[in-house]
């Protein structure tokens, strides 16, 4: 048991990924006495998608503008889970309003005394839609003792705009066991789901990219013939995508649109592919200069044709490339494991 933190409860919003599941590995690695739910498995309240669609007629007929989502989850199973494990802290990963309502937790923390934190890694998928962004910002994030954000421009609107108590906390990864030996089978390997300011990118290094991810085939008739036949329109995580980073001489990084927008780009790929060794080429964004050593740790692009030049640069200096990959990995078995940040969140969570 930890000094300050007797009992931690984890209910991940985000399942689907395993980044839940290494925190929650994290900080049993550092002794503390913690609990894991994935919330997409636990009990749904009964007949919950017809449930679910009459609440939104009736929801869209009385105020047309509002946000409204049914939670999925049994309440009182819910308690039951709360009752048995008796936290002294419990952190939300994600998000919690499709499966609680926030509301409803922020009661049950005073019932049970305990305290509510949130570690976000989500909000920036919610720019384009405008009333849930708004619901998750009005409804939930005021819950929460205090919040956790991957990103440096959700920290600052959170506290600046909002009042909240925030604080700036990077994705990080599990460290892999490499393979040096490997010969890398893609020139370039991007792994993410289709955006359109992805398929622009991509359409200029398509004699060498390699793609994974959803969401690709629905877009084909944006994307032209040669850049179809690199796409593997499948999701890939866990040991299936540390094997296919480390099969790749370039990892590329692009973000999405509404985070470009923003001005923020230090998403999860980042931290996966610097732990498994691998050379990085993402788009820049300034929170990456507080983080890696631009040119030496990792590499950056600007536009299309800066892509194009860096791709093909780097792909004729392997040597170079292979520098910068092992420093990159240096650095972030240095700075940016799940250990590093789960430290940071033991000392807060104690002191809050």
């Amino acid at each position: 048991m930890h000094n300050e933190i007797e009992k931690l409860l984890i209910f991940d919003g985000i399942g689907g990924v395993p980044l839940g599941r290494e925190m929650y590995e994290a900080f049993c690695a550092q002794v503390v006495d913690a609990a894991y739910y994935d919330c997409a498995k636990l009990n749904k309240i009964d007949f919950y998608g017809a449930r679910s669609g009459f609440a939104k007629l009736v929801n869209r007929a009385e105020k047309a503008d509002i946000f409204y989502h049914l939670p999925r989850l049994d309440l009182e199973a819910f308690k039951k889970i709360i009752a048995k494990e008796k936290p002294s802290h419990l952190l939300v990963i994600g998000f919690i309003y499709k499966f609680v309502s926030p509301e409803v937790l922020k009661q049950l923390s005073a019932d049970y005394n305990f305290k509510l934190f949130l570690y976000d890694t989500d909000s920036c998928n919610l720019y384009t839609k405008r009333r849930e962004f708004v619901f998750f910002i009005e409804n939930e994030l005021p819950i929460y003792d205090e919040i956790f954000s991957f990103s440096q421009v959700t920290t600052r609107f959170f506290r600046e705009t909002k009042k909240l108590k925030a604080t700036f906390l990077p994705f990080g990864a599990k460290p892999l066991n490499l393979h040096p030996n490997i010969t890398p089978q893609h020139d370039v390997l991007f792994v993410g789901s289709c955006d359109l300011r992805r398929i622009f990118l991509l359409e200029h290094i398509k004699d060498h990219v390699t793609i994974y991810g959803n969401r690709w085939t629905r877009n084909y008739p944006l994307i032209s013939h040669d850049l179809k036949q690199k796409i593997h329109d499948q999701s890939v995580w866990g040991e299936a995508l540390h094997r296919t980073l480390q099969d790749a001489k370039i990892i590329l990084n692009i973000t999405r649109g509404p985070f470009y927008g923003a001005e923020t780009g230090v998403n999860l790929r980042i931290f996966e592919a610097l732990a498994a060794g691998c050379f990085l080429l993402t788009d820049y964004c300034e929170e990456l200069e507080e983080l890696f050593v631009v040119g030496e740790e990792i590499e950056v692009f600007r536009s299309a044709s800066e892509l194009a030049e860096k791709v093909d640069y780097y792909l004729k200096h392997p040597a170079r490339r292979i520098d910068i990959a092992k420093r990159g990995y240096e650095k972030f078995s240095q700075k940016h494991t799940w250990i590093n940040r789960i430290n940071v969140l033991i000392e807060r969570l104690g002191s809050t």
